[in-house]
């Protein structure tokens, strides 16, 4: 229904227009954003479908009690997924291009903007009722620790790790590698030139943040004059119409929250080498925050999708796309990959002294 019904319309000075919810992605293409169109075609539509259709086929083999093929595979994948399904950023997106619109032109909200809203919610609880570990004990059982493990005793020195995926302790090969044997997820004592990957794209994302901030993310064109509009342009033209908390939103999601990752990840990238286990639990938490909050920076690229799709009137009234939205979208994608290229095992790597050590390990039940 989302995909198949009007999702908005609106009407100014006998001038209307209508869209579907695929046009918010499309019609960007005919503006030469070609790659931001992918985007968010892939995190509002494509992969949401196929987590969906991932879920069934699992669902479907288990009730029967007979898996259907290549179910561990896609377990496998269904935890890749997530991060990357935006439909309720994009809700959120939604919300705040009707705010910024509402003065101007008469809104009407179509049968695919209720069916998306509920489609958001029922995705966000498919997501949330999932039991990865009684998914994992369905799927392929619950294999034993390998032979001589000991509780209490870091696992990187007896040469073992747990499966990120399904959370299975595996033991490695000498050279730190190997495959989890249950979900077949490729392991690593630590990941590979994690640090280094993470301090690149890091870089990156800080060099994209500048023209971000600089070059407009859209262009409104009103009776012919056209004005511009940065991010923080949009914040400011928000608080003047009176919709603070919306532009609070804004704010929080295109300055706070890309600044506190780069921020956060770049001190947790200095004092990685620096831990005890006193800070370590609360530098864990930091990263488990910033990692979980990355997605909801696309707001803004959402909503400048939205508007230049909806708002066509030619010079009577007209959005444009600016530079500053590839420039954004790949900030926050960035910083996504930055997140995920960070391993917080590193946190805890750094040895506590013997004495220290030892009175931990005593005072465990």
């Amino acid at each position: 229904m989302a995909v198949s019904f009007p999702f908005i319309s609106f009407t100014v000075s006998g001038v209307s227009n209508r869209i579907e919810l695929t046009q918010t992605a499309t019609t960007l293409i005919g503006f030469h954003q070609p790659i931001v169109a992918i985007a968010i075609i892939m995190t509002i539509v494509v992969l949401p479908a196929v987590y969906l259709i991932g879920v069934l086929w699992l669902q479907f083999g288990l009730l029967r009690d007979r898996l259907l093929p290549f179910s561990r595979d896609i377990a496998r994948s269904l935890s890749h997924l997530t991060p990357w399904m935006m439909a309720d950023v994009f809700i959120i997106g939604a919300l705040v291009s009707l705010i910024k619109i509402a003065g101007l032109a008469d809104v009407e909200l179509g049968i695919s903007f209720w069916a998306f809203c509920v489609f958001a919610l029922l995705l966000l609880m498919t997501t949330q009722s999932i039991d990865a570990d009684w998914m994992w004990f369905s799927l392929e059982g619950e294999p034993l620790a390998p032979e001589g493990t000991q509780t209490g005793v870091p696992a990187a020195g007896q040469g073992l790790t747990g499966c990120p995926t399904c959370g299975l302790i595996n033991r490695l090969s000498p050279q730190g590698r190997g495959y989890c044997t249950r979900c077949h997820e490729k392991l690593h004592q630590r990941l590979p030139h994690s640090l280094q990957r993470t301090w690149a794209l890091l870089c990156a994302s800080a060099i994209m943040y500048i023209p971000a901030n600089v070059y407009p993310i859209m262009t409104t064109t009103s009776l012919g004059h056209s004005t511009p509009s940065t991010i923080i342009g949009g914040v400011v033209q928000l608080i003047q119409m009176g919709s603070w908390p919306i532009a609070a939103v804004i704010f929080i999601a295109s300055v706070i929250v890309p600044v506190g990752k780069l921020v956060a990840l770049t001190w947790l990238c200095l004092v990685v080498r620096r831990s005890s286990v006193l800070n370590a639990q609360s530098r864990t938490r930091l990263y488990r925050l910033t990692e979980f909050i990355g997605r909801w920076s696309m707001v803004d690229v959402f909503v400048v999708a939205i508007l230049v799709a909806l708002i066509r009137a030619g010079s009577l009234m007209s959005i444009t796309p600016g530079l500053a939205a590839l420039a954004f979208g790949s900030v926050v994608v960035l910083t996504m990959l930055a997140a995920m290229t960070f391993d917080p095992r590193l946190i805890w790597d750094t040895p506590l002294p013997a004495k220290k050590f030892t009175t931990s390990l005593s005072s465990s039940p």
